[in-house]
């Protein structure tokens, strides 16, 4: 069971620096992907990382109650499965796009007032 349970949280670093680009270990990948993530994938995840060392001891891991951490991969390796990095891309680009329309906006119409306001319009 704990052996599954390394996997999966090995699989769980491995979604973090592919859709993330968040590497290192399980706690700082998933304080550098904090932002970006749910506050309760988060938490799972975090939950994951304090249990990590405790796996890999063959006496400690048998303190671990295995169900929660086992629902807490599967809930984070469902989620970050989840994330469409194509989509995320796009976003970005229309965000830069909608802030370089909106800045041309403004100065057009700060344009127009002050050519009105100095009487060539």
């Amino acid at each position: 069971m704990a052996d599954t349970l390394l996997s999966d949280i090995e699989q769980v670093q491995d979604l973090l620096k592919d859709r993330e680009h968040a590497g290192g270990d399980l706690a700082a990948a998933l304080k550098r992907a904090r932002r970006r993530l749910p506050r309760r994938i988060y938490r799972q995840g975090m939950l994951l990382a304090d249990a990590q060392p405790l796996l890999a001891h063959p006496k400690l891991c048998l303190t671990l109650d295995q169900g929660p951490l086992q629902r807490a991969a599967r809930e984070v390796i469902k989620h970050l499965k989840a994330i469409d990095l194509a989509d995320r891309r796009r976003g970005r680009v229309l965000d830069v796009f909608g802030s370089m329309a909106f800045s041309l906006i403004i100065v057009a119409v700060l344009l127009i007032v002050v050519l009105r306001w100095r009487g060539f319009v």
